[in-house]
């Protein structure tokens, strides 16, 4: 880094020069720190021939014209005209002019507000052999890169200024073939259409179009012109991490614990950051400042967290962050992971069962926590931080408590260490009595239903590779019966195929075959009785609640056949009660749920008609009144609804 930073300033100190030289690197990659921290200064601090050299930097970011630079440059010169600027500008230690001062600048001269009466110094505009300018961030202008360039080459050419141009060359080069891509395809298909090229098949239409586009339209070779004409030299910017890593450390120095963590763990961001793949600082330091939150949550709601767990957050955090912001992956990848185990489910199906359909997790947990070693690897709260930008506290509370009960994985249940942990990891000594333990947990039906299928399958492959003295059928019905008994205190798993695929590899085997539908039998079962304890929580709020049952049923009841599982005579008993008002809103709730959700509650269908029946009987022969008419209002677009399904 130092021979770059000499390089450089061997260029200043040239006598006479009539070239640009270009710092080119990523994005993020603190190209604008170097400048500020390890050049500005020296150019600033160089005499050469009774010359004291002053630097002038300006970012090009979103600039829309030229005329904007031009601005920039007499803004940052002023400084040299105003005494009472520059006195106060060296005795707060201000190196440049704030872009807000800039702004409050240009309108005083845009109005006639002169600078403290200070005349201008015209030789300050006329002596250009002491000015450095620099131009930053060329890629982010608004304006055509060949303009501006051309634009520069006016200061380099015929007034020698030394001039330092730092970009991202890469994304130069993108933006360069990408700028007005629909214009340019429309064009390149007009020609190719007049010059009868268009019908042809000797190659790819899209290798046709993109080939006229780079012909007609090729501005990356009128880029390399004006550039060999204008840079003399350019400089790969490779940066000293382990260096700017501290300078971003640095920021924290007022939360002494938190600085003492950091500074402690230094090997760990660093690494993290390498294993990234990119080279993009202002993704680390947003990651940081995110773990910084993170910590002072932990440490102020669970001051006692183990210190592995604390190293596993910063990791996780890093990690995530650049697999997010960086652009590897879509935000929506790790969303449906619900927790831990079920990151750690996911890992061990992929290992232990060669399941490919999860690469991406695993290729994750390969690459950042290689030679790491740490139970709890994936933290929800974190995840929906980093994607959200809102600290989810329930999910942070969640989090942290099964943390402070599951750190220990000694103290894991057996089957919770078959499911989140790699059966190898577990010692020859401990596996015989792990297998028994959970053998005893099935029988006696202390595992969730979901969770004994899962168990069954790792089993399958236990007995398959002679890692357990039991044959399938004798397991088949052991976990037969547990279910059985497992179904009693159990609830509905909603997700249930989903999480069973991820662990299934292959053909399934008979006896899978035979434990699924098992499984799916009990687990419909669960789902009636879910439904029927709702129906009754819900539609006994007719007549007396009817806020309480408007807002559930709204909730919760649109879309499923909640009808199914409710007695009809109950139904229109409760109906009968209620107001004529509430007839009325319940009726085109009713109307406008079946418009919407018509396949939905199909299955609901045999209870509504039964209901329509049963108001059907009640009106016949009544005399006519307000709530018998709404009761026939009522039944007939209860008819309308079954006429859907007719």
């Amino acid at each position: 880094m130092e021979d770059l930073v000499e390089s450089i300033l061997d260029y200043v100190r040239a006598d006479y020069t009539d070239y640009a030289i270009m710092i080119n690197g990523e994005w993020g990659s603190g190209k604008t720190y170097f400048w500020n921290n390890k050049i500005r200064n020296k150019i600033d601090s160089l005499q050469l021939n009774g010359k004291t050299y002053t630097t002038i930097y300006m970012s090009l970011y979103g600039i829309s014209n030229l005329e904007d630079i031009s601005k920039k440059i007499f803004i940052e010169t002023t400084q040299l005209m105003d005494k009472n600027m520059k006195k106060y500008m060296s005795a707060t230690g201000q190196q440049s002019i704030p872009e807000y001062a800039k702004t409050g600048l240009d309108m005083a001269n845009l109005f006639g507000v002169t600078q403290n009466g200070d005349k201008v110094d015209y030789s300050k505009f006329f002596s250009t052999d002491d000015k450095v300018l620099c131009f930053d961030d060329l890629e982010r202008a608004n304006v055509d890169v060949i303009d501006i360039l051309g634009y520069i080459n006016n200061f380099v050419e015929h007034d020698h200024i030394k001039t330092i141009i730092i970009c991202n060359e890469k994304e130069l080069s993108t933006k360069l073939k990408s700028s007005n891509l629909e214009m340019k395809t429309f064009i390149a298909t007009y020609i190719l259409d007049k010059e009868g090229d268009l019908s042809k098949t000797d190659k790819p239409m899209v290798e046709k179009i993109q080939d006229k586009i780079e012909y007609v339209f090729d501005k990356a070779n009128d880029y390399e012109r004006i550039k060999e004409k204008l840079i003399g030299e350019t400089f790969e910017y490779q940066p000293e991490f382990n260096y700017i890593i501290n300078g971003i450390l640095m920021r924290y120095e007022s939360n002494p614990d938190l600085i003492r963590f950091l500074r402690e763990n230094t090997n760990y961001i660093t690494s993290t950051f390498n294993k990234s793949g990119t080279r993009n600082l202002r993704i680390l330091k947003h990651a940081l400042n995110d773990f910084k939150k993170i910590y002072e949550m932990v440490n102020k709601y669970y001051p006692n967290t183990n210190y592995r767990i604390l190293q596993t957050m910063l990791i996780f955090t890093i990690a995530i962050s650049f697999e997010i912001k960086a652009g590897k992956i879509t935000k929506d990848k790790f969303v449906n992971i619900a927790d831990n185990e079920e990151y750690k489910s996911i890992l061990v199906s992929s290992r232990v069962l060669m399941d490919n359909r999860q690469f991406y997790i695993k290729e994750f947990d390969n690459n950042y926590y290689y030679n790491f070693k740490s139970e709890y690897r994936f933290f929800k709260f974190i995840e929906i931080y980093v994607r959200t930008r809102i600290f989810d506290m329930k999910a942070f509370k969640s989090n942290m408590e099964v943390i402070i009960n599951t750190v220990d994985t000694e103290k894991l249940p057996g089957y919770k260490r078959l499911l989140t942990e790699e059966y190898w990891k577990i010692s020859d000594d401990q596996f015989p009595g792990i297998i028994e333990e959970v053998i005893d947990d099935v029988k006696n039906g202390k595992l969730k239903l979901l969770d004994t299928v899962k168990i069954f399958i790792y089993f399958t492959y236990f007995v398959k590779k002679g890692l357990i003295d039991y044959d399938l059928k004798t397991i088949r019905g052991i976990f037969f019966n547990g279910m059985n008994i497992a179904a009693l205190n159990s609830e509905y798993s909603e997700n249930a195929d989903e999480e069973i695929d991820q662990i299934i590899v292959g053909e399934k085997t008979p006896e899978i075959n035979d434990v699924l539908q098992h499984f799916h039998m009990i687990n419909r079962a669960l789902k009636d009785k879910m439904y029927m304890e709702k129906a009754e929580n819900i539609f006994k709020c007719i007549p007396m609640k009817m806020e309480m049952f408007y807002e559930r049923f709204d909730k919760e009841c649109m879309n499923i056949p909640i009808f199914k599982y409710y007695d009809p005579y109950q139904m229109f008993q409760r109906i009968s009660c209620a107001s004529n008002e509430d007839i009325v809103s319940i009726k085109e709730k009713l109307l406008d749920r079946a418009e919407k959700y018509t396949k939905e509650i199909e299955p609901e269908m045999k209870n509504i008609r039964q209901l329509k029946q049963i108001i059907d009987d009640y009106i016949k022969g009544k005399d006519i009144g307000i709530k018998i008419v709404m009761l026939k209002e009522f039944s007939k677009e209860l008819g309308t609804i079954l006429e859907k399904y007719k």
